[in-house]
């Protein structure tokens, strides 16, 4: 008896078309490997979408995927994750498992305030069963009221399905992420199916079993890709030993150029440099440009002659985040009430020619500081943020 364990798909999660369907590209890769592999059933711990309501073509790209699994009869057990849970109640997990495609796990009953989980279980004899997760972690005030009796007390070969970071198996750079004491899961589990955290860890605890995540089906932003390089999925046979398999469609180069002390001119020549010296063709390019330059503004650089540079790449990202100018560190600010701080740093350095006065940057700073809203995809946000901007400018 094998099985899959996958987790974090985020089908939709990128903007970018070409990541788009490599994203949707590295599930399919993966259920055909599940198919190929013989696997008795497959589960997924959380965020197959980025989304409680992912776009139509997504929808019946992923249906058309999760069929292949229903005709060779292999099970696809899911929990709904913080990305495509939803509070009404609307997600696309009820609509597949309607079609038969998935079973949701995460079934339970309440009575007197006490929560009581349903056991799936597969033809194979295991029994599932698990917690969905929520948004900020909200699904911890779910575990609190959860009645572990029957949980606990079952027999046979039982697998818990979680979307949840635990402190146990938190990474150095998840250090400052909220996450949970293991104790919130029930005990007496053979595997502990966990999604959530995108890191490919595992670990085995005394009175629970084998705890694992198997990382992202593909990365899902721009560090994940400096750092993974790709996603991936577990296997496990019937000793519970992991074999971990790698989804890898492109080859990710990983650029990260420090233009410190550089004039606007030397960092766009040093970085070309870095580029041309690299091998780029049809691989996936993150640029990671970092420092402060000793003069002139970040615009200066011409980044569309450095993009003309990759054109060769299937695509690349480009990162400024941590990149300044040495004029703008020199800004003097005394601490004090927050508008008053905002205040005077943009009545210091606005310029006589700019097209915006005070008020309109305060309001387009109010403007750019709105968020997506439930359901909302990354199309429709960019949509109407763009349009909010272009009523302020004008």
């Amino acid at each position: 008896m094998k099985f899959a364990h996958m987790a974090d798909c985020h089908i939709g999660g990128w903007s970018e078309p070409e990541l788009e369907k490599l994203g949707i590209k590295s599930f399919e890769k993966a259920i055909d490997i599940c198919i190929k592999k013989h696997v008795a059933f497959v589960i997924i711990a959380g965020d197959l979408f980025n989304t409680s309501l992912p776009p139509i073509d997504l929808i019946k790209e992923t249906t058309r995927i999760l069929n292949k699994l229903k005709e060779q009869e292999i099970s696809c057990y899911i929990i709904p994750g913080s990305h495509d849970y939803s509070p009404s109640g609307k997600t696309m997990i009820d609509v597949l498992e309607k079609a038969t495609l998935v079973e949701n796990v995460a079934k339970y009953n309440e009575t007197d305030g006490k929560i009581k989980l349903k056991f799936t279980t597969d033809k194979t004899g295991v029994k599932l069963t698990g917690i969905f997760g929520k948004k900020q972690g909200l699904e911890t005030e779910f575990y609190k009221s959860l009645d572990r009796t029957n949980l606990e007390q079952e027999k046979g070969t039982k697998i818990f399905l979680f979307h949840t970071l635990l402190s146990e198996l938190k990474t150095k750079e998840l250090e400052m992420v909220n996450s949970e004491s293991l104790a919130i899961l029930p005990k007496n589990f053979n595997y502990y199916a966990g999604g959530h955290p995108h890191i490919v860890k595992s670990t085995n605890k005394e009175g629970y079993g084998l705890i694992a995540y198997p990382g992202p089906i593909f990365p899902n932003n721009f560090a994940e890709l400096e750092k993974l390089k790709h996603g991936g999925f577990n296997i496990l046979n019937d000793n519970f030993e992991i074999e971990h398999i790698p989804i890898e469609l492109k080859e990710v180069i990983s650029l990260k150029v420090d233009v410190n002390d550089k004039s606007p001119q030397e960092a766009q020549e040093i970085i070309i440099k870095e580029i041309r010296n690299n091998d780029i063709k049809d691989k996936i390019l993150t640029l990671r440009i970092f420092g402060a330059l000793n003069s002139g503004k970040i615009s200066d650089i011409n980044f569309k002659d450095i993009l003309s540079e990759t054109k060769e790449s299937y695509i690349t990202l480009k990162n400024t985040n941590k990149l300044t100018t040495k004029e703008f560190e020199e800004i003097k600010v005394e601490t004090g009430n927050v508008t008053d701080v905002e205040d005077k740093i943009i009545t210091e350095n606005i310029k006589e020619d700019s097209i915006l006065d005070k008020n309109k940057i305060k309001v387009l700073m109010e403007s750019l500081s709105i968020e997506k809203q439930e359901g909302e995809t990354n199309t429709t946000f960019e949509e109407r943020l763009i349009k909010e901007i272009d009523k302020i400018l004008q």
